[in-house]
């Protein structure tokens, strides 16, 4: 149960929501964008986020777009993460999404809610990292489209009021030969020990961790070592181990030593699977 009273409201378009946002700001009262719920609803109930009044952004028609414009595969910040995955419009994607909790989870969480996590993992943004994915944002008056990248680092750094509307992606990306690897302790279900996500291009291994650190990365350092054919694969993997950019979570979930040891494994498992040497 919620210890607190708050308000809802779900606007039918971007300026709306911008203008209802400011206005719950200017009377001093706390307010919140989502495009899913169920993280706040959690974090709710264990009383580790407040809000005033809670802003829905699944009325806004461009965060509900899932389709290709051209070029590119489109999808909205309210998607769920059941749609993409049944859409086949991006099957890394697709298979990455649905490691993510059970079925009926991802019926209600949407891409841009798990992008936007307060939980490590954020294992959807995975592929979009590979793939160079730009992201549609939107605050005041103002939308731009950005290169995903240069707003996230550990997490998507957005200002007060930006709502995320859409991540598009370049579909040169989609035909590539890929592999998306989650190993759990507890279930299939569970939040990962390891995440990975993996590409092919140009020849050049593209790879993209979750559960490792307490962060989702890429790293060009790391690509840099998997990528080495002048060295053994095993010798290439114990390399990255001693490059990832943080030191490695030790929870709950998997000891650091547990974790190292997983980790291993499975990018024996990409390496094989890419046909990246011996």
């Amino acid at each position: 149960m919620i210890s607190f009273d708050f308000q809802y409201f779900k606007p039918s378009s971007v300026a709306d929501t911008i203008n209802m946002y400011n206005e719950i700001r200017k009377q001093g009262e706390q307010a919140l964008i989502i495009s899913g719920g169920t993280e706040f609803i959690t974090f709710a109930r264990k009383n580790k986020i407040y809000a005033d009044a809670i802003i829905d952004s699944k009325g806004i028609p461009e965060c509900n777009v899932l389709e290709k414009q051209g070029d590119d595969v489109v999808i909205g910040a309210a998607v769920s993460l059941n749609k993409i995955a049944n859409s086949n419009l991006f099957p890394l994607l697709g298979t990455t999404v649905k490691q993510i909790a059970d079925h009926t989870s991802r019926n209600k969480i949407t891409i841009g809610g798990n992008i936007n996590s307060e939980l490590i993992y954020k294992e959807s943004i995975l592929p979009l990292l590979l793939v160079d994915a730009k992201v549609k944002m939107a605050k005041e008056t103002d939308e731009r489209v950005v290169s995903l990248h240069s707003v996230f680092n550990k997490k998507m750094n957005t200002s007060p009021g930006e709502i995320l509307l859409q991540i598009i992606i370049d579909s040169s990306y989609l035909a590539l030969p890929y592999i998306s690897l989650k190993r759990t302790k507890f279930s299939k279900v569970g939040y990962p020990v390891v995440s990975v996500a993996a590409i092919l291009r140009e020849s050049q291994l593209r790879v993209a961790f979750s559960g490792v650190c307490d962060f989702p990365f890429r790293s060009d350092e790391i690509e840099t070592i998997l990528n080495d054919s002048a060295i053994s694969v095993v010798d290439r993997i114990d390399k990255v181990m001693e490059s990832l950019p943080s030191k490695i979570v030790d929870d709950l979930q998997g000891s650091k030593e547990y974790r190292a040891f997983v980790l291993k494994n499975v990018l024996l498992d990409v390496m094989e699977e890419m046909e990246m040497g011996e």
